[in-house]
């Protein structure tokens, strides 16, 4: 069974997967990015080196490679770090967004094996880009194609060199793959995570203090936890007695979370505690107490670029919501459009578990709520650790390798 299961292809986790949509390293600016996330119904986007504009006549020339994935939440990050660069969007190149490490996305071959794109994974990769077979285009449906594309948004056209046309494989679609064959591992999903050592405490660490105001470390936080696929711990570090060096896990700072807002977002960042952000970036829209705090508090510090940007983005989806019916007002001035998979990851309320949990628990939980992790706390809601898929697929990794 274990040899049945080396043997598949990514290829076969590519089935129904759509086409990435791109913007190109070359000529996309912040103010694209934002016009492409808004008008997507996924959270990220992916960053190609190759200039695939619909004006571009050589597209076959270019060589194509995908430098990087983005989301809202790195547009916000940038925006929190500086107030004058929300004045000038469309003149700062996307290259200001992409991580500094290129290994969190890996071109792969479609045969490339299962255990290879384990291996990728494991070694740091996020999403591995496969390319998917598709009909050639003609001409003819190359300039439909380009018409439409320049008549919607600043998201480029999906096709690269040679009428190629690419998807991502996520830690999810691995996962998932790996649930259908879990009989295989057994008895590993039936034992406790703590029996089975995949407590990651090392990212405890990455956490911020209920109380704490303090936007760099917040945005410092953010950013790391983007860059390992993981989330921000709010903590309360006098709620545990004595020696206890742990803390009590409040919630949670998602870059998903941030993701299924707008832009406006930065002024809660740089304004606000990481509790009240938590309620300001739930789910169910900040409360009206809290966005004043938020625009008194912008005020204050003078941060004049961000107090405009709210009133820009405030004045436009007011109008744009009372033009449209009731229940299609899925927009406001502080959240945007997505899908339902990232909606579901809209909340500040972490996803818990203790050390007696089974893995297989641990994965339906993070299945179920659209998510790479689960934090791991005791008894008096200490935060322990977590557990990541990559540490699970860590674990399947070493099994399979014991049953040579």
């Amino acid at each position: 069974m274990a040899l049945a299961l080396l043997s598949h292809e990514v290829s076969d986790l590519c089935i129904g997967k759509p086409p990435l949509r791109c913007l190109s390293a070359v000529t996309a600016t912040v103010a694209d990015v934002i016009s492409a996330l808004k008008s997507s119904d996924e959270p990220f986007l992916s960053v190609w080196s190759c200039d695939h504009d619909e004006t571009n006549d050589d597209i076959n020339k270019c060589e194509c490679e995908c430098v990087g994935k983005i989301c809202m939440a790195d547009v916000i990050c940038y925006l929190t770090e500086s107030d004058n660069k929300a004045l000038s969007l469309s003149s700062v190149s996307v290259s200001v967004l992409l991580p500094k490490s290129r290994s969190i996305v890996v071109h792969v071959q479609s045969s490339c094996k299962l255990i290879e794109a384990i291996n990728l994974i494991t070694g740091g990769a996020q999403n591995l880009i496969v390319p998917i077979q598709t009909k050639p285009i003609t001409k003819r449906r190359q300039q439909t194609r380009n018409a439409v594309v320049s008549l919607t948004t600043t998201i480029a056209t999906t096709t690269h060199k040679n009428s190629r046309q690419f998807c991502w494989i996520t830690q999810e679609d691995i996962i998932r793959f790996l649930l259908d064959s879990i009989s295989v591992f057994s008895p590993l999903p039936s034992l406790s995570i703590s029996d089975l050592g995949v407590i990651n405490s090392t990212h405890a660490i990455l956490s911020v203090d209920y109380h704490s105001s303090s936007a760099a470390s917040t945005v410092t936080a953010v950013s790391r936890a983007i860059a390992d696929n993981i989330s921000v711990a709010v903590v309360d570090d006098g709620e545990c007695d004595g020696e206890d060096t742990r803390a009590i896990l409040i919630g949670e700072i998602s870059p998903m979370t941030l993701a299924c807002c707008d832009e406006s977002a930065a002024a809660a960042v740089a304004t606000l505690s990481a509790g009240d952000l938590m309620t300001y970036i739930d789910g169910g829209g900040p409360p009206e107490s809290l966005v004043r705090v938020v625009r008194n508090r912008l005020e204050e510090k003078g941060l004049v670029g961000l107090i405009s940007l709210v009133d820009s983005l405030s004045g436009s989806s007011s109008s744009s919501d009372e033009e449209a019916p009731v229940g299609r007002r899925t927009k406001s001035s502080y959240g945007r459009s997505v899908s339902s998979a990232a909606r579901m990851a809209r909340k500040s309320v972490a996803i818990v578990c203790n050390r007696r949990s089974s893995l297989m628990a641990v994965m339906i939980q993070a299945i179920a709520r659209r998510v790479s992790y689960v934090w791991v706390v005791d008894e008096d809601g200490c935060l322990v650790g977590m557990v990541t898929f990559v540490d699970i697929l860590k674990l399947f990794r070493g099994f399979l390798d014991d049953q040579h």
